[in-house]
C-alpha cells in the first residue's frame, strides 16, 4: 500500500510540475496582454481628456473674443462708459482701501491745469 501512495504522489507531483510548466508561462503572457490593454485604454483616456479641455478653451478664447469685441463696441458708441467704468472701479478700490493714497489735481472748472508753473 505504501508504494500506491507513493506512486499516487509521484504522479501528482508531477501533474501539478507538467501544468505549472505550461501554465506559468501562458499566464505571464496573459497577465502582460492585460496590462498592455490597461495602459492603451489609459493612454486613450488621457488624450480624450486633453483633447475636450482643449475644445473648452477654444470655445472660452471664442466667448471671450466676442466680449472683447462687444465691449470696444460700446465703448466707441458710448465714452461715458470708460469713464464710468474707471470711476466705479476706483471707487471700489477706494472703499476696500487698496488705495492708501489720494492726489489732489488742481483744476478750472472741473478741467485738470496741467501747466501749473508757467502762470
Amino acid at each position: 500500500m505504501e508504494i500506491k501512495h507513493i506512486l499516487t504522489l509521484a504522479v501528482i507531483a508531477l501533474a501539478i510540475l507538467l501544468s505549472a510548466m505550461f501554465g506559468i508561462p501562458a499566464y505571464r503572457v496573459w497577465q502582460q496582454e492585460m496590462a498592455g490593454k490597461a495602459k492603451l485604454a489609459e493612454a486613450t483616456q488621457s488624450r480624450q481628456v486633453l483633447v475636450e479641455q482643449a475644445r473648452a478653451e477654444k470655445e472660452a478664447a471664442i466667448l471671450q473674443a466676442e466680449a472683447i469685441k462687444i465691449m470696444g463696441e460700446a465703448a466707441q458708441k458710448y465714452p461715458e462708459y470708460r469713464q464710468q467704468e474707471f470711476i466705479g472701479a476706483f471707487g471700489e478700490a477706494l472703499k476696500q482701501g487698496k488705495i492708501s493714497q489720494i492726489i489732489y489735481v488742481p483744476t478750472e472748472g472741473n478741467i485738470p491745469v496741467l501747466e501749473a508753473g508757467k502762470r
